[in-house]
């Protein structure tokens, strides 16, 4: 089975539509455009008391990007998945051409819970998470919100309405409307999906009006205290989210 090219990923993206197969082992890879689309408004994410509690106190060690891999495997190590291996190759290819990226929690240097997605433009297509320990994709959540504020993001996709999602904010949007943010995320953020393929893509993107996956990165490494402190990290994010809990 051939992984999915990554400049088609990029382009399915960019028009709303998104990659699933039936199962794991499953060969065939059909594209979605749900009629109702689910999104966290940025400033719309519900910060609950006990789990600003748990991010403040740095519960875990939260990284970005160090296990892309790993956590994309772990999404797809479910009973019932809707990754199969050309999917992962596909959004593997993206990462380690940037446009791909990962939140990883840690406990004892155990990967205990994460999500990953794409980031294209001043949009950013949230994939799938997982949890092997209370609370960890929910502080994984939170700190891509707070990343993705930081960053100069607009839009966070999250597919598909759940329960668990909603509890954290999420509301759901007709295609049309979702069409209409995302065609403002990507006009506004120099998406440069085009004729150039990912190259141009990823040119564009340093254009300075696109999401910058990063610039949380330098905000608590300016503070040294932040890049050895877990807690002080958590306090860092619970500040940048409290409006909107």
């Amino acid at each position: 089975m051939a992984s999915i090219d990554p400049d088609l990923l990029l382009r399915a993206y960019s028009i709303g539509v998104f990659p699933m197969s039936d199962s794991r082992d499953a060969e065939d890879v059909f594209w979605v455009e749900p009629r109702r689309r689910a999104i966290i408004p940025l400033d719309g994410f519900r910060l609950s008391r006990s789990l600003r509690k748990t991010v403040r106190a740095g519960a875990f060690e939260v990284t970005a990007d160090r296990a892309f891999e790993a956590v994309i495997r772990r999404c797809a190590e479910r009973e019932e998945t809707w990754i199969n291996d050309p999917i992962e190759e596909g959004f593997v290819a993206l990462h380690r051409l940037g446009r791909a990226h990962s939140i990883e929690c840690w406990q004892g240097g155990a990967l205990v819970g994460g999500l990953y997605g794409v980031s294209l433009g001043q949009a950013f297509f949230g994939e799938s998470m997982f949890s092997a320990a209370t609370d960890a994709s929910k502080v994984a959540l939170a700190w891509l919100v707070a990343r993705l504020k930081v960053g100069g993001y607009r839009l966070l996709d999250c597919q598909f309405m759940t329960e668990h999602l909603r509890s954290l904010g999420a509301v759901e949007i007709s295609q049309k409307d979702y069409l209409s943010r995302l065609s403002a995320a990507l006009s506004d953020g120099g998406a440069g999906v085009g004729a150039a393929g990912v190259a141009g893509a990823a040119a564009a993107g340093l254009d300075g009006r696109a999401g910058e996956f990063s610039a949380l990165d330098r905000l608590l490494a300016a503070d040294p205290a932040r890049t050895v402190s877990a807690s002080a990290s958590g306090c860092v994010i619970a500040q940048l989210l409290v409006q909107t809990s």
